[in-house]
């Protein structure tokens, strides 16, 4: 069973809120941990967060390597997770702009190299999160867990760049169980959520944690073998959790995350 301390939520969950009335909510249920995203933030979010006496886990998101004007981007994204006090900057790498996916894996890893230097002087980790493969298209060239802890491992020092790992998108993986039993030291973040069968929406159709079909104490289990004992983000990124009351809403998530 994971410590309730660890749980953070991942303000995707919550996007119809603003950051002012999610800090609130968090801080009236108890959860002392949060995950902004970047377009949530305002000149005064990090006095929000800090007068509510809560913490930030991390700052989502830079990457979009393949994109024009990526390392100037990156580098407001690194300022700002500093800003908060987040440890680590989640990187969405960014879809191939041709065929050549070997190309765009390569200016991802070159993109990440140039990053590097200023995100550890603002001492702000980098996170490489692999996506489920349906979303290579649209968000990432990495998109298998193999792939992003092998990327990681070009860097010298995995206090400055690691993965981040989302049970939504590799819970499927068939070598789950061998490459996180070889990446002790490299998970920056760790995300929870379920995946429903059917699926409405390939992006926003997650599930709360116990409603899907992924084995989550399992992928816990795992996550918790390679060392890794920070916080847990609960990312349920679903347009319908507006419709529920806020504090049953965090209510029901800290009892679901108690379970899993």
């Amino acid at each position: 069973m994971i410590d309730p301390e660890r749980l953070s939520l991942n303000l995707m969950t919550v996007d119809h809120w603003s950051l002012p009335e999610a800090v609130d909510h968090c801080a009236t249920a108890g959860i002392g941990l949060v995950a902004p995203w970047r377009h949530q933030l305002a000149p005064d979010s990090a006095r929000v967060i800090r007068e509510a006496c809560l913490e930030v886990s991390s700052l989502c998101r830079g990457g979009f390597f393949t994109s024009p004007g990526a390392d100037d981007d990156n580098r407001r994204a690194v300022e700002e997770a500093a800003a908060l006090g987040a440890p680590v900057l989640v990187l969405v790498c960014g879809p191939p702009t041709s065929p050549d996916l070997r190309a765009a894996r390569a200016t991802i890893a070159a993109g990440i190299e140039r990053l590097l230097p200023f995100a550890a002087d603002h001492g702000v980790r980098l996170g490489i999160e692999p996506l489920h493969p349906m979303m290579i298209g649209e968000r990432s060239a990495i998109v298998s867990l193999g792939e992003a802890l092998a990327l990681a491992r070009t860097f010298p020092d995995p206090a400055h760049v690691g993965i981040v790992l989302d049970a939504y998108h590799v819970f499927w993986d068939a070598r789950l169980e061998d490459e996180l039993a070889g990446a002790e030291g490299l998970i920056a973040s760790y995300h929870v959520s379920d995946w429903l069968v059917p699926t409405t929406d390939l992006l926003a159709g997650r599930g709360l944690m116990g409603d899907g079909i992924i084995d989550l104490p399992h992928i816990g289990a795992l996550v918790e073998a390679t060392g890794y004992d920070g916080p847990v983000e609960v990312e349920v990124i679903n347009p319908a959790l507006a419709e529920r009351e806020p504090q049953e809403l965090l209510a029901d998530i800290r009892t679901r995350f108690a379970r899993s």
